[in-house]
């Protein structure tokens, strides 16, 4: 194998130059390619008889059903001439880049205490191609990574990765900011990227490819489960008025005065009762704190 290999004569001429020093013989094998016939066998042993050689051992390639390593000489199944056919028939990803005037979508959104906006770059057929992602601050960790995400995700769809994809990989992901969200279809999320391919989901996948991957908004899981079962919910009151507390009346307590504001005692739970600008216990006989 390689560029310089040894010729089977050589094997040959390698031996009958170092038998002369040895009084045994010499454990070497004459590598004969595959292609070798039995009169060039018997041509190898004809020229070590005449050389003085007292054994030699030949083997032909592939003369094995295995063995340590083989050799195929044709430049069609070269190690280099495979590489290049396998190079040359695999299709490599074209990008497809966004029209120069493209539409787009752009909504905001807050997860828990978390404020941002998303806007999404179409292609004439309304599929997304691009997303940006802009949260907290500019030049803060978070919004760092957000970008380098956002960039990311863009370049995938620009090179065929389908969305239901990234859905399937990034929705459930759970890390804070997480809760509750201002969004009336998805009212709580697990994390921002939770939300945000949840959102997408809405945005552009069929509704039978967002069931299957458990996606549904808050109107289509209030929908009947039952064929023919209506649900009736009664509208709330859109105006209240609500009464103000009615103020505080006096009882009669052992011919004394009570009033509903004062407190009870905190000795033998009695209602106290008003004395000057404090209360006094009538069983136990403790104050409010005043002397």
């Amino acid at each position: 194998m390689g560029d310089n290999w040894i010729e089977p004569l050589g094997h040959i001429k390698m031996m009958a130059a170092v038998q002369p020093f040895l009084s045994g013989a010499i454990s070497k094998t004459v590598n004969l390619p595959q292609s070798a016939s039995v009169d060039d066998v018997q041509d190898l042993y004809k020229e070590a008889w005449q050389s003085g050689i007292k054994a030699v051992a030949i083997y032909r390639d592939n003369c094995k059903v295995a063995q340590p390593l083989t050799v195929d000489g044709s430049k069609e199944t070269s190690p280099a001439n495979i590489a290049k056919s396998i190079g040359a028939n695999v299709a490599r990803p074209q990008r497809e880049r966004l029209p120069r005037s493209r539409s787009s979508k752009t909504f905001e959104f807050r997860v828990a205490d978390c404020k941002g906006f998303v806007t999404i770059g179409e292609y004439i057929d309304g599929r997304p191609g691009e997303i940006f992602i802009r949260v907290s601050k500019q030049g803060s960790t978070l919004a760092g990574i957000m970008d380098a995400f956002a960039m990311a995700v863009s370049h995938g769809l620009q090179y065929g990765v389908p969305l239901d994809a990234y859905v399937s990989a990034f929705v459930g992901m759970r890390f804070e900011p997480a809760g509750i969200t201002d969004d009336p279809e998805l009212r709580i999320a697990s994390s921002l990227i939770d939300y945000l391919f949840r959102r997408l989901a809405i945005e552009y996948l069929p509704t039978s490819r967002r069931k299957s991957l458990n996606i549904v908004t808050s109107d289509e899981r209030m929908q009947p489960t039952l064929p023919g079962v209506e649900e009736i919910a009664e509208a709330s009151a859109q105006q209240v008025n609500i009464l103000p507390d009615p103020p505080s009346q006096e009882i009669e307590v052992d011919n004394e005065f009570m009033s509903y504001d004062a407190p009870f005692c905190m000795q033998c739970g009695t209602g106290m009762q008003r004395s000057g600008s404090c209360f006094t216990c009538q069983s136990c006989g403790s104050t409010s704190g005043c002397s």
